[in-house]
């Protein structure tokens, strides 16, 4: 029995995976960086085989990515926890990457858990900086997406939630050398 989900996580997961099947059409074998989550039990509804990586510190050991033989790696939500991004971008050793980011808000401090030392943002990229991080890893960007995150409580910076993008997906190719 799948478990209930918040209903902002159920409206990024759908974004996400549309984005993902026009990017990518199932079946299709996907790297996912990070550990398994609720999202890797979705993309494998929707027809995709997932491996997941094991909770390493890409910042350390981004030739990870490397043991891996997979028609593209995702990643969602992991780029903005990494010092260097860059290091893991070019060690992918695959053609296809499909990934988003949380763009960086005008009326919102970068995210940071009081709980978790290690679920804080050390990125929060504007789009133009996060193409610029790809294409200068070595990867040509095919499509891009934005959508909102919109959240059920009361406040300014909710109200902003619902009109202003929060998230960026983007679908790139390796390019030639």
């Amino acid at each position: 029995m799948q478990k209930k989900l918040p209903a902002h996580k159920v409206y990024r997961y759908n974004k996400t995976i549309e984005f993902l099947k026009k990017s990518l059409p199932a079946p299709a074998t996907i790297l996912d960086l990070g550990v398994r989550n609720d999202f890797s039990e979705i993309m494998e509804s929707h027809g995709y085989t997932v491996f997941n990586t094991n909770g390493e510190d890409f910042d350390f050991m981004p030739e990870v990515v490397k043991n891996f033989k997979v028609d593209a790696v995702t990643s969602f939500e992991v780029f903005e926890h990494l010092i260097s991004p860059f290091n893991i971008l070019r060690e992918i050793d695959c053609d296809k990457l499909i990934t988003t980011v949380p763009l960086k808000l005008w009326f919102a401090s970068a995210y940071r858990s009081k709980t978790d030392m290690w679920d804080r943002h050390y990125h929060e990229f504007e789009d133009w900086q996060f193409d610029w991080l790809l294409e200068k890893s070595g990867w040509e960007i095919k499509e891009k997406s934005k959508w909102i995150s919109p959240v059920n409580k009361l406040g300014f910076r909710p109200i902003l939630r619902r009109f202003t993008p929060r998230y960026y997906a983007v679908s790139a190719e390796k390019k030639s050398l």
